[in-house]
């Protein structure tokens, strides 16, 4: 060490001034737990709980009363919310059955089921035992030859996986209007007065067949029977069928994807003609029907054709008609339409 550090001054010690721990004046600062305050904390620690106790009843009222509005109350039938959604549901998949119904299957049916072209369906019988939701759904996806096995059934095939018209969901609301009971009430437009109507399904759940009732056979064959007729079946010449007035011409229509290749045809007034039919559609029944009316509204018959199923042609000879506008239509699918002009 030298003589100038040994005369230089000895370091002083930095003092470090401490930062009160607490803001408020010193006068009032305690550093220890009062009983006061330690009660005032166990106070606040009890309103805690008690609202967070509060909490969970509240939850936990919420959680019941909202399952028995949901799942309804034990007993009590129709206090569900659930339930009546469903019902909804259902009924409104009724209704566009009927619709459906209405437009494609009335036609050989019935407009309750009664038959005509095709088999009864509001039987009570068939509806119980025959007719169930496994047996239509295979008739609608696969048409006549699930009935009987027979190919040359006139029931066509329905669902779109084979070429049909109808989707999955138009075949589940068409089976569930045929199934519907007569306890089952929708509001409907009347397809004759366009009037809004309620009605009711066929079927009776409480029907109990009789002791001695023969069983319902499983196949209806002969209910499709259908031969030709050049005029309604009441008897009497439409004012639309004119006199013959000579030979006129040959024109022919094909069906080929459940649809007429001519959605128009000209012919002349007052002769009879022809109208040679190729079905295209491969056990698909199919025919050409004339009517009344217009493609939009399909009126009286004045001829019908016979229904047969494709790959065939048949030729039909038909009537001489006046002039005016008729439409040319398929009985067993309604869709297939088309304009038929005579002048």
């Amino acid at each position: 060490m030298t003589d100038e550090q040994r005369n230089l001054p000895a370091p002083s010690e930095k003092r470090v001034t401490p930062t009160p721990r607490l803001s408020s004046p010193a006068p009032i600062q305690t550093h220890g737990l009062t009983a006061e305050r330690a009660a005032k904390i166990v106070s606040q620690s009890g309103s805690s709980r008690m609202a967070a106790l509060l909490g969970v009843a509240i939850v936990t009222l919420f959680v019941i009363v909202y399952a028995f509005y949901d799942q309804g109350l034990p007993g009590v039938v129709g206090s569900s919310r659930l339930e009546a959604a469903r019902e909804e549901q259902y009924l409104e998949t009724v209704k566009r059955g009927y619709n459906l119904y209405e437009a494609n299957c009335a036609r050989c049916h019935g407009a309750q089921g009664q038959g005509g072209i095709g088999p009864v369906l509001s039987d009570q019988g068939k509806l119980l035992s025959h007719l169930t939701p496994s047996y239509l759904m295979n008739v609608l996806t696969v048409g006549g030859r699930y009935i009987c096995g027979d190919a040359n059934s006139l029931m066509g095939v329905w669902a779109d996986t084979n070429g049909g018209p109808l989707n999955y969901r138009e075949i589940e609301e068409l089976i569930a209007w045929v199934r519907a009971s007569n306890t089952d009430e929708v509001e409907v437009r009347d397809p004759a007065t366009g009037e809004l109507v309620k009605i009711t399904g066929w079927r009776d759940p409480a029907y109990v067949p009789a002791a001695d009732a023969t069983p319902v056979p499983a196949c209806w064959k002969d209910a499709f029977a259908v031969s030709p007729s050049p005029m309604p079946s009441g008897g009497s010449v439409s004012p639309s069928v004119a006199p013959s007035g000579g030979a006129g011409g040959s024109y022919t229509i094909v069906a080929m994807g459940v649809k007429f290749d001519l959605t128009t045809l000209t012919v002349d007034a007052g002769k009879s003609f022809q109208i040679v039919f190729d079905n295209q559609d491969a056990g698909i029944p199919h025919n050409v029907a004339i009517h009344e009316g217009s493609v939009t509204s399909v009126g009286k018959e004045l001829y019908l054709g016979a229904i047969f199923p494709g790959i065939a042609q048949q030729t039909y000879d038909i009537p001489a008609f006046n002039a005016g506008n008729y439409v040319f239509i398929c009985t067993v699918h309604p869709n297939m339409v088309g304009a038929l002009t005579v002048k």
